[in-house]
């Protein structure tokens, strides 16, 4: 089987998963060793994120990694496991469209088979505010869906709306606003929509029923379960860098107590040593 009929069987199975009610669920990863052990908990898919993965390379998320570093993490991420891995690409990793293109090319390359695409602008001088104009973004996703397509590989690609987490407009307006930039980013290619910030059940039912595609919405400590999120009819749940958060927030506690207190406290409860070896085909 060739590289590319590969990727084509783990994008279709990637996609055959976004339904309507029975939500794919993704524990974001941000390494092959995060990667491995959301395998093995069960998980059809693989998501990264891209500020876990940026923490884990030393930068700082917002598009302030390079694309060779963060596509090289994600073609370990995806090497290290057998599922279809979506890769959380920022914006591109690209100030134009050709530039999304070449990143696309570069996300199958790697291994991925789906991406994330924010319409966040982290340039200081964008008129457009934090978001950048729906039609540029729409030109990066049709750059994106194109490249996919000439590889013959039907990437899925996410389109997020950061409306709600730059808190853009008013918040009476914001539906409509998530739905105008939601129909343009699907006219250009996009498989998905994307929504972080939304997990107000009266919100997320009105993107559902205003979305002509798969809904996508970042879950946190007080959102609503995954059970009620798919009685919503939402299609796609994801963490962003929630574990990466709770993992570094731990590292923290035990360094803390170690250093202050000379106590380990903190270490009860990790993976046993034996257990974790074997995930990577070791062993004691």
């Amino acid at each position: 089987m060739t590289h590319r009929t590969h990727l084509r069987d783990l994008a279709l199975s990637l996609r055959s998963r976004h339904v309507a009610g029975r939500p794919l669920v993704l524990p974001n990863a941000w390494d092959a060793a995060s990667a491995r052990i959301v395998a093995d908990a069960g998980a059809a898919a693989v998501a990264t994120t891209s500020a876990g993965l940026a923490w884990d390379l030393g930068a700082a998320d917002g598009d302030r990694l390079g694309r060779e570093a963060a596509l090289a993490a994600v073609a370990r991420i995806a090497a290290s496991v057998e599922l279809p891995v979506t890769a959380d690409i920022e914006s591109g990793y690209a100030d134009t469209a050709a530039g999304v293109a070449a990143t696309v090319r570069a996300v199958l390359d790697a291994g991925a088979v789906g991406v994330n695409i924010e319409d966040s602008s982290h340039d200081a001088h964008d008129a457009h505010g934090p978001l950048r104009s729906a039609e540029a973004q729409a030109e990066r996703i049709a750059a994106a869906r194109a490249a996919a397509d000439a590889e013959g590989v039907p990437l899925f690609v996410n389109a997020r709306v950061d409306t709600y987490l730059a808190g853009v407009g008013e918040p009476g307006d914001r539906v409509a606003l998530t739905l105008e930039r939601a129909a343009r980013y699907l006219a250009a290619g996009a498989d998905g929509i994307f929504v972080p910030g939304a997990v107000d059940p009266v919100t997320v039912k009105a993107l559902v029923a205003g979305v002509d595609a798969p809904l996508n919405v970042m879950a946190w400590p007080g959102a609503p379960s995954v059970a009620e999120f798919a009685a919503l009819g939402v299609a796609r749940i994801s963490v962003g860098a929630g574990i990466a958060q709770a993992v570094h927030a731990l590292v923290r506690r035990a360094a803390r107590e170690l250093l202050t207190d000379g106590t380990y406290g903190s270490l009860a409860g990790g993976l046993d040593y034996g257990e974790l070896n074997n995930l990577f085909g070791g062993g004691r």
